[in-house]
């Protein structure tokens, strides 16, 4: 998966298009990502020792990762996401390193 946690995307289809967020969890075997504030649903819960109130609670639902593009660092545009092979100064290893397609920045 060319996505991982921590990185900016915007959301390009769904209720959600065209919202941000950092991605918080990734699930490679289903395809599937959560977006910190996108996708929320509702989860209505009994009173428990740890939330004594009980309630309507709102929390972020997996979406596709289809219908996310990570965000360019350089541009803050959605871009897609290309590979390249670096050597490490320090070790002297190769290393593949994520770049954006529309500038060319290295993605951390």
């Amino acid at each position: 998966m060319k996505i991982r946690k921590n990185d900016n995307v915007i959301v390009i289809a769904g209720n959600d298009k065209g919202r941000t967020g950092k991605v918080l969890k990734v699930f490679p075997k289903t395809s599937r990502l959560i977006v910190e504030g996108i996708n929320l649903r509702k989860k209505h819960t009994k009173p428990t020792q740890r939330s004594p109130q009980g309630g309507i609670q709102e929390k972020e639902a997996p979406i596709h990762i289809s219908n996310v593009m990570i965000l360019d660092p350089k541009t803050n545009e959605p871009t897609r996401i290309g590979s390249k092979i670096i050597l490490d100064d320090k070790t002297g290893k190769k290393k593949i390193a994520r770049i954006s397609r529309v500038s060319g920045e290295m993605i951390p």
